[in-house]
């Protein structure tokens, strides 16, 4: 069973059960950004998502053996994921982090499908 999420009641996740699901998903990916960047899935490229230590997590673009583009993630930053139905059948997870201002999505993730709470971990990658 799905789980959808509602704009008026959306979907909280803990941080590690995201990343765990979103690197059996990262074909569904369509955008990740920051405040700061953001990197748009493209025919020619496809998602790399990597631990470079525990808590620091690579989000790439390759196209073939080169690195088109690369977004650092600190998980141990992460509060919670945050799941909203966005425009166009997308579904956005936005990971909200503390700061002295108050909470902030710091990264987020436009995926081509919602959270399967339910879905079986598989060796393979999904694609959509």
């Amino acid at each position: 069973m799905a789980i959808t999420s509602h704009a008026q009641s959306p979907l909280s996740l803990p941080f590690d059960k995201f990343w765990s699901w979103l690197q059996a998903h990262a074909n569904c990916i369509l955008r990740a950004g920051t405040p700061d960047v953001l990197l748009f899935d493209h025919d020619d490229y496809h998602w790399h998502l990597a631990n470079e230590d525990e808590m620091t997590l690579l989000i790439q673009l390759v196209r073939g053996k080169e690195l088109v583009a690369e977004m650092v993630l600190l998980g141990n930053e992460i509060a919670y994921v945050e799941c909203n139905t966005a425009e166009n059948e997308e579904f956005l997870f936005e990971c909200v982090v503390d700061t002295p201002a108050g909470r902030e999505v710091a990264y987020y993730f436009a995926m081509a499908h919602e959270f399967d709470g339910e879905e079986q971990p598989s060796p393979r990658r999904w694609t959509h």
